[in-house]
């Protein structure tokens, strides 16, 4: 059935043409029947386009005698691997607007889409955050396809699957759901399939945090399982390695890729989730071992320096006389809880002024900090050198963490444990440790899951792998 006038009035109802320069409508000829094209000028190959385009010119017309379906145009016609038909218009649009091309020829019944798309990218490189000794170093990029055939080139096996979904309402992001079937939990992938969805968002451009936020409201409305808005645990890992996404989807994770964004989200991701790194696989037992217990410690002190430093000036942990020599005798302008709370803002503060800072500029912006936090900020009485060292040893170890959104939750929670040493003495401490604790507990991972397993529920075995780095 011939519906080329309706497809045709269909497409330049709905497109901008004539307004937006970058959406064009190209008409020629194959085989003596009228072809209208559309595409997007810069998301198309052009030197892909121009060997498609000079094959389908050169078709004669007796070719096209006994054509009567957009089938039988692509088996005898078109030798083009990508190319698919549609009848909906809204489909074809949205194919249309991630760079596919929809051919609209008089006669056939079927629009021809082909996928000669180019995206702009950026080369394959190492993350920037997550840097390793030893292993790959390729990362994820911005590119959806990209990032999806950096994890096949790692996982050559057939039950490794890459289901699609479109979210947005006006960016139609592209959404993939990675998992290795036989290995996943089936409730979980119909879970997520399920929410992917019913998904309503205007648009996922500003990444992958956009999907994740009402993916969590979603399942609040279902079951309530969220920790709410003022818990500052992370609910899922984030990474912009294929390596190690390509290892925890083998173990039967999933993942969660979305085009424009590096970051891949892993699900489900527990606390001990977080105390591994890339590196520790990388290097013999002993070595990983080290690594990994080093990253547990440096997590305590990152927690309870500060407040434990502020209960033994303040006289509430005693210690050995020998030892007082760290405790400040002298008078200072500034209580020693307000110095360590202006500090966390100050190194933070510096955090968000390196992220803007030019290159050319780094090393001034050091300069800067070290005079303001150093010397002119004891020498003004504002700080004492004791708080700045200890906050420069939080802020040392805080590196050590691979997730920063952990590493603000823990920073949240230490907050919260000065604020009580500072009122109620080492009872308060205790109190703010049972809040911090009490988030904690009450946390789910984004598949419902317990966010302590397999402490809570207990699985020795597993937590002995999280723990530890094992030879299995």
């Amino acid at each position: 059935m011939n519906k080329y006038k309706e497809y045709l009035d269909a497409f330049r109802k709905k497109l901008p043409l004539g307004e937006s320069f970058d959406v064009l409508e190209r008409n020629i000829s194959i085989g003596g029947k009228e072809t209208t094209i559309f595409f997007i000028d810069g998301l198309v190959n052009g030197e892909v386009m121009q060997r498609v385009m000079s094959y389908l010119l050169r078709v004669p017309p007796e070719k096209m005698k006994d054509v009567h379906t957009s089938k039988t145009f692509i088996e005898r016609n078109l030798p083009f691997l990508d190319t698919l038909t549609e009848t909906d218009i809204d489909k074809a649009l949205k194919h249309f607007y991630s760079g596919l091309i929809p051919f609209i020829i008089d006669g056939l019944d079927e629009i021809i889409i082909i996928d000669i798309r180019e995206y702009p990218a950026r080369s394959v490189q190492e993350p920037a955050k997550e840097k390793s000794l030893r292993g790959a170093k390729d990362g994820f990029t911005e590119t959806l396809m990209t990032n999806v055939a950096l994890i096949r080139r790692r996982l050559r096996d057939s039950n490794l699957i890459f289901k699609g979904f479109i979210v947005g309402n006006e960016s139609k992001s592209d959404v993939c759901l990675v998992y290795m079937k036989g290995k996943a939990d089936p409730k979980l992938v119909d879970q997520l399939s399920d929410e992917l969805n019913k998904l309503k968002l205007e648009t996922t451009t500003v990444g992958e945090q956009t999907l994740i936020d009402a993916m969590g409201k979603l399942q609040g409305k279902r079951g309530g399982r969220r920790g709410g808005w003022l818990n500052p645990f992370p609910k899922v890992r984030y990474t912009q390695r294929p390596d190690v996404i390509s290892a925890h989807v083998a173990e039967g994770k999933l993942a969660i890729i979305t085009d424009n964004s590096p970051t891949v989200i892993l699900i489900p991701a527990g606390i001990f989730d977080f105390v591994q790194d890339v590196d520790d696989y990388y290097f013999p037992v002993v070595t990983g071992n080290y690594f990994r217990l080093l990253r547990i410690a440096n997590a305590l002190v990152i927690l309870f320096l500060t407040p434990v430093y502020l209960l033994v000036s303040q006289g509430d942990i005693p210690i050995p006389i020998n030892e007082t020599f760290f405790v400040p005798d002298e008078e200072f302008a500034i209580s020693l809880f307000w110095q360590f709370i202006l500090l966390e803002l100050a190194i933070d503060g510096l955090k968000l002024a390196s992220l803007n800072t030019p290159e050319s500029l780094g090393m001034s912006l050091s300069v800067i900090g070290a005079l303001i936090l150093g010397e002119f900020s004891i020498s003004s009485g504002w700080f004492i050198p004791q708080t700045i060292l200890c906050m420069a040893v939080v802020a040392l170890a805080s590196f050590t963490q691979p997730s920063i959104e952990l590493g603000y939750a823990v920073k949240f929670m230490r907050i919260l444990i000065l604020i009580g040493a500072a009122v109620y003495g080492i009872w308060g401490a205790v109190i703010g440790l049972a809040v911090g604790l009490l988030f904690m507990v009450s946390t789910k991972t984004l598949a419902g899951t317990s966010y302590l397993y397999p402490l809570i529920p207990f699985d020795k075995k597993a937590l002995k792998k999280l723990l530890f780095r094992t030879k299995e």
